[in-house]
């Protein structure tokens, strides 16, 4: 989970940690991501579900899937 450090935005970093420690505990994906979802709606509660979905999608792939560093397209808070 050190690459968590490289990610800028707070609720980008926190998404992906809680799904990464939520599959490690035996969470199945479907339940992880869906709990990954509500998180990112509390640190944004004027995002829309489908909003939320999206981002949360793109941000596991890049940062859990395809294992990548670097930037995300996202919300635009720290």
């Amino acid at each position: 989970m050190a690459q968590d450090n490289r990610i800028a935005r707070r609720c980008e970093r926190a998404v992906v940690t809680a799904y990464q420690e939520l599959r490690l505990t035996g969470t199945d994906d479907v339940a992880a991501f869906n709990s990954c979802t509500t998180l990112y709606r509390i640190h944004h509660p004027e995002a829309s579900v489908s909003e939320a979905r999206r981002l949360v999608s793109e941000w596991i792939d890049h940062h859990v899937v395809q294992k990548k560093d670097g930037p995300t397209p996202g919300c635009d808070c720290p």
